[in-house]
């Protein structure tokens, strides 16, 4: 299984899901490919924002060396899932999508938890409080990934 999680600029969202779905896979010793992009090119091969490397640190993660990148139309032929993180990167996502096969790897991230398109707030623009609550709504969610993975039903 190949997985992308994508967010805005990818130093928020998409990085830590990406490092916490790998940790996870890690402990229960499950094999994937799992990476993350962006859509807006300010930080692109920047490292994540600080704050977001300060929680995943705290939680036992290590996303330091991450390296902003953009997504691209072959990302579709690259990766089996693509979750997004809030409307505006389902929007952007289905812009590259070129079929149906396409459109069918876009999930909503939380929709693996709630069934429905709920956003992961960007947490950006506050303090690190944001990037914990943040990091804990991914959490949730790489955790039912690594459930369905385990169980071959992703």
């Amino acid at each position: 299984m190949k997985i992308l999680f994508v967010c805005l600029g990818n130093i928020c969202r998409s990085p830590l899901a990406e490092g916490i779905l790998k940790h996870k896979l890690e402990e229960k010793n499950l094999e994937a490919v799992v990476e993350s992009a962006g859509f807006e090119s300010f930080h692109i091969n920047e490292h994540p924002d600080k704050r977001a490397i300060k929680v995943a640190k705290r939680h036992g993660i290590d996303i330091s060396d991450y390296s902003c990148r953009l997504f691209t139309t072959e990302d579709f032929d690259k990766y089996d899932k693509i979750y997004v993180m809030e409307a505006a990167n389902f929007r952007d996502a289905k812009y590259f999508a070129r079929d149906d096969n396409d459109l069918e790897k876009i999930e909503f991230l939380m929709g693996v938890i709630h069934g429905r398109n709920e956003p992961v707030p960007d947490p950006y623009f506050g303090d690190e409080d944001g990037f914990e609550k943040t990091f804990q709504q991914i959490d949730q969610a790489c955790e039912k990934i690594t459930e369905k993975l385990a169980n071959n039903k992703l």
